[in-house]
């Protein structure tokens, strides 16, 4: 499949960002990740999520979009293409299940402005893993602040994706459930993946496959 703009996505812990990296390597593409640590309201918000979730989401947006914005406006030429572990559609389905109805009626309206001026992906591939693993991922990478995730949040952000992309149809989804994988430590599992984003053909809408 030939791309440009490459979009690697998933629930917290799903491993978005390892895979983003691993390919990144491998294809010498432009790697993008998401700044989420420098936002200053991500330790409050998992402490007291009703204070803090409007601050929050108002700040990622503001910070995905520059991001976005600047890295996807300049052509690298030692790259081969670019490749993201977010979209910025990841704002509106984490801002649903955090915010307030009347906050996000809000938000929204400040993201729609936003979002039509955005790049689309040639392919967005969401990693699916099953929340106990999501869990026993967040676990082991030990971040303080990430104590705070409960398996309740974690899936309702599931269901947030899933809602998107039965709506979906400007874009190529790939769904790729995970669950019975390692990719980061058996090659042969990242080659497995590998081949179905890079040596297959996906219609707009949604493709889900088991791996």
């Amino acid at each position: 499949m030939s791309l440009n703009y490459l979009v690697i996505e998933g629930n917290i812990g799903a491993g978005k960002t390892t895979l983003a990296q691993m390919i990144s390597k491998k294809y010498q593409a432009k790697l993008v990740l998401e700044q989420f640590a420098d936002n200053p309201f991500l330790p409050k918000f998992y402490a007291n999520q009703d204070q803090y979730s409007f601050p929050l989401e108002m700040a990622f947006l503001a910070e995905r979009y520059n991001q976005l914005n600047r890295e996807l406006s300049h052509f690298d030429l030692f790259s081969t293409f670019t490749i993201s572990d977010y979209y910025f559609m990841k704002s509106l389905i984490f801002a649903q299940n955090t915010l307030q109805p009347d906050e996000y009626n809000l938000y929204r309206q400040f993201f729609t402005i936003i979002y039509d001026k955005m790049p689309k992906p040639d392919l967005y591939v969401y990693l699916h893993k099953d929340t106990d693993l999501l869990l026993k991922n967040i676990a082991l990478r030990g971040r303080n602040y990430e104590t705070y995730i409960t398996k309740e949040y974690l899936e309702k952000i599931t269901q947030g994706y899933f809602g998107y992309f039965k709506q979906q149809n400007d874009i190529p989804v790939l769904v790729i459930d995970t669950n019975g994988i390692d990719f980061v430590n058996k090659p042969e599992d990242f080659e497995k993946i590998d081949n179905l984003i890079f040596n297959k053909q996906y219609n707009k809408g949604i493709t889900r496959l088991f791996l």
